[in-house]
This record gives C-alpha cells, structure tokens and sequence, in this order.
C-alpha cells in the first residue's frame, strides 16, 4: 500500500506538492468512491483510481536532459501562450515535467520527468544538489566582488549560501567576461539576482551542469535520455548533500 499522492505523481499526473492539491480539491475517486484525505493509501496494482474522469494507467518512468532555448517557459503550460518545454517533447508519450525552472532568459539544462518522487528529491531544499551556470558580464568584475559571491551576499530574500565562482575568461580590454559560477540553492532568478546585486550586469546565462549530469554538447532545442548511471549519482548526490548538511548542523 502507497500514499495516494505518490501513487498519482508517479503516473505523471503532476508534481507530489500538485497531487496533493488535486486529493483534496476532491478530483480522485479510488474504486469508485471519492478520496480527499492525503493520508489514504492505495494498491497500485489493484485499486482503480480515477483522476478528473480519467483512469491513470501506471507509466514507465522516463528521465530527460534538454537543452532549453532562450525565450522558452519551463513549465508544461504557459496561460500567455508562449513556447514551453513541452512543445519540444516530439516523441514522448509520458506526461512529463521540468525539475525546477530556468527562466524565461536563461538558456541550459533542465531535467524532465514524470517521477514525482525523483522530482522531490532534487528539487527538495535539504538535499542542495549544486548547479552550475556560465555567466556572459559587461564589464569584468573585480576578484573582490567575486569574493562576496563565494561567501555569500545579502539579496532581498535573504543571505545566499557560498557559491562556488572562478573565471572562464576574460577581455583584457575590461569589456566583458564569463563567470562560472555552481550554486546550490534554487531561488527565482537567483544567479542574475546575485551579479546585480554586485553591479555587474548580465548579457548571457547559460547553465550547464545539474548535478552530475553535464549539457555537453546537447543541441539547443533538443533532449536525451538520462543514462542509468547518471540517474545513480544523483541520487547519491542528493543523499550526500543532506547527509552532509545534518553534519553542519543546518
């Protein structure tokens, strides 16, 4: 026996924080009968559950990597119209979502898939699973401003975790730079928030690295599967960050 939002965010109805909206909004029926409790559980494998009018059929889990177009929602709908993630999804049948967001600016890696649970895990604050960004700078920023970003500088939300941030290269003529820069937190537009916040204005943000799983040379506007070993590290990547938080005593 499974909780009931687990069981519907694994089939890919939505994330598990969704799901639990649909319980008790009064949308599921489990063999007939109407659920709204967020403790029931259910037998996946015997109980009819309904969702909307609609049967949900268990799906095969499925893990993607995409490389998301700058002017792209990462979200499965946009009520303005605008391309999203999902226009790019040709071939795939599960009903997948993004695991966090880029926003509409940004350009990178985002991961897709409809594993409400393995969602949960990388998107959880506790397991601060690292993420990291190419920031394209008018103008070079001065070593000492980089350094507030490593220790951590104060937004309007709050003081950000140390980042870890170097140099990719450099004009020598002072015009613009790039900065990497992995973070592990996952604030709206918190990298662009943090080099305004040191008066360095930023041209380009491309990410590139989730976790363990790289952008490589993944073509703008295209997917691929994640492999089994990379779904393995980060998990245990996840499982390292928290275990490793407690330890601080955060």
């Amino acid at each position: 026996m499974e909780r009931l939002q687990k069981v519907l965010a694994a089939a890919g109805i939505a994330s598990r924080r969704k799901c639990e909206e649909i319980i008790t909004q009064g949308r599921v029926t489990v063999n007939g009968k109407p659920v709204t409790e967020l403790g029931a559980k259910v037998d996946p494998t015997s109980d009819e559950i309904v969702v909307d009018g609609k049967k949900i059929a268990s799906q095969q889990k499925i893990y993607l990597a995409f490389h998301k177009p700058k002017g792209v929602i990462s979200s499965a709908k946009d009520p303005e119209g605008r391309q999203t993630v999902m226009d790019y999804m040709h071939g795939i049948k599960e009903r997948v979502y993004p695991v966090g967001r880029l926003d509409y600016e940004t350009e990178g890696l985002i991961l897709l898939t409809n594993d409400g649970e393995f969602a949960n895990l990388l998107m959880h604050p506790k397991f601060h699973v690292p993420k990291t960004y190419m920031v394209h700078t008018k103008g070079v920023p001065h070593g000492a401003l980089l350094d507030k970003l490593r220790t951590g500088i104060e937004l309007d939300d709050g003081m950000t975790a140390p980042a870890e941030v170097e140099y990719a290269d450099a004009d020598p003529d002072g015009k613009e730079a790039i900065v990497q820069i992995t973070i592990t937190e996952g604030r709206n537009r918190q990298v662009r928030r943090m080099f305004e916040a040191i008066r360095t204005p930023v041209v380009r943000l491309k990410r590139i690295r989730f976790g363990s799983v790289f952008l490589g040379g993944l073509q703008r506007g295209k997917y691929r599967h994640l492999t089994k070993a990379e779904l393995a590290e980060l998990r245990e990547l996840a499982e390292q960050q928290s275990t490793h938080k407690v330890q601080k005593g955060d």
